[in-house]
């Protein structure tokens, strides 16, 4: 018996070898492919995308340069989205359905940070304003990488089998572009996924690193707006008015109370007022204070008890320092720029996880905490009652040795080594939808 099982084990092992070496030389074929296209096709594309980036909800010319360059490798492509969203399909014979989705908006922002190609992309706003464009937040690499992945996996579908859905997503950094895409019948009018997949290229990750978290990838975040009504009177003569700008000071020092007081301390939670607006001279007591926050966390209820916690301290507040029951400060959650937490479902991203481990090499999956609570609202397309499984993970790039003073995600500042930040990204979501999808 010990002899038979010595003579499988080794039939095994020279089998499991050929087969290694087989996914070796294929992996090896994914980066030349990869290179090969960038070269011809995926830098100037790039460049284009850098230079011509649109705001939230205006991206015209992007979507449909996504568009045609979808249709032109042969996807089945519908415009128009949600906005401008732009979705495309594949299909390849049995097999689950995934979702592969790159963000498409810019930032108004005036772009310095010294590229060869900046860009001086001037737009108006939905506001009305006129104001510069920039990618500063790494859209053109994500855009760019969803041409290049939709070309390899068209050309690799012996790889691969079941259904492919491509979305060009618009207004992220809105955070209402991926919920507006799931109102217009995303999940109806097109093969529901069982996996979502998308990346973050980072600037604060070595070029060529990948990161998958196996729980948590982004926080949740809600607008809030309060606005504090006071009676107006003479500076000198403050007796006579209720005073909002006093109130609205008291609010903003009491709503940290909510986060250090009444939440696990072993929860992630943020409340950060981001602007106070009030008055116009130094001796006139306004009617009224204006207030901005941001509100994060990880967790739903923990969401909704940050909430609630800032529509009671606003009340709270106004009352114990006199203000009458029809001058309370009006309390007013943001009903577009709104998203919940972006949670992996942990068995999804742990097997794409080793997949990447396997394809890119063990020293490009690395593990790195996260330094922040940033959203992103490619939460819609996975939340729990979707079903849908997802699996996001971060792409470095930044060359090695710059990582520490690279310039943060939203500065003019920002840049990123377009070259490994677009292979990376492209070769890491190829290897992720393999891997989910593999051939049957």
């Amino acid at each position: 018996m010990s002899r038979l099982w010595t003579v499988l084990a080794a039939a095994a092992a020279l089998q499991a070898g050929g087969a290694f070496a087989q996914d070796a030389a294929q992996d090896a074929a994914l980066e030349a492919a990869v290179k090969a296209d960038y070269d011809a096709n995926l830098a100037a594309l790039f460049d284009d995308f850098h230079q011509h980036p649109e705001l939230s909800g205006l991206e015209v010319r992007t979507s449909g340069v996504v568009a045609d360059q979808l249709e032109a490798l042969g996807y089945q492509v519908t415009r128009g989205v949600g906005g401008h969203g732009v979705v495309a399909v594949m299909r390849n014979g049995q097999g689950p359905t995934i979702l592969v989705r790159a963000d498409m908006d810019g930032l108004p922002i005036e772009e310095a940070s010294g590229v060869a190609n900046p860009s001086r992309a001037r737009q108006v706003d939905s506001d009305g304003v006129e104001k510069p464009v920039m990618h500063a937040c790494g859209h053109d690499v994500h855009v760019t990488a969803l041409i290049g992945t939709a070309r390899q996996l068209a050309a690799r579908r012996d790889r691969w089998s079941g259904t492919l859905v491509l979305v060009g997503q618009p207004a992220e950094e809105r955070i209402f572009g991926a919920r507006a895409m799931m109102q217009d019948g995303l999940y109806e009018r097109f093969p529901k996924p069982d996996y979502a997949v998308a990346f973050h290229v980072s600037s604060g990750l070595e070029s060529g690193k990948v990161v998958v978290p196996l729980g948590a990838a982004y926080s949740s975040s809600d607008s809030v707006d309060i606005r504090v009504h006071g009676v107006g009177a003479h500076g000198a003569s403050p007796h006579k008015g209720i005073d909002p700008v006093l109130i609205a000071s008291q609010i903003v020092v009491s709503l940290q109370s909510v986060v250090s007081r009444t939440v696990d301390p072993l929860q992630g939670a943020v409340i950060t007022v981001g602007s106070i607006h009030g008055g116009i001279k130094h001796n006139i007591i306004p009617e009224t204070v204006d207030l901005q926050l941001t509100v994060r966390s990880d967790d739903p209820e923990v969401r909704t008890q940050l909430l609630d916690g800032v529509d009671r301290v606003a009340r709270g507040t106004a009352l114990a320092l006199g203000v009458p029951e029809d001058k309370l400060p009006t309390v007013t959650r943001s009903t577009v720029e709104t998203t919940p937490p972006t949670v992996n479902d942990a068995a999804s991203a742990q097997r794409v996880r080793d997949a990447l481990i396997a394809g890119l090499g063990a020293d490009r999956v690395v593990d790195k905490p996260r330094e922040g609570m940033g959203a992103e609202d490619f939460s819609y397309f996975i939340t729990p009652e979707t079903g849908v499984k997802g699996v996001y993970f971060a792409v470095g790039g930044t060359p090695a040795g710059q990582v520490d003073t690279a310039p943060s995600h939203h500065s003019p500042l920002f840049r990123i080594e377009p070259e490994p930040a677009v292979r990376s990204g492209v070769e890491a979501t190829v290897t992720a939808v393999e891997a989910l999808a593999p051939r049957v």
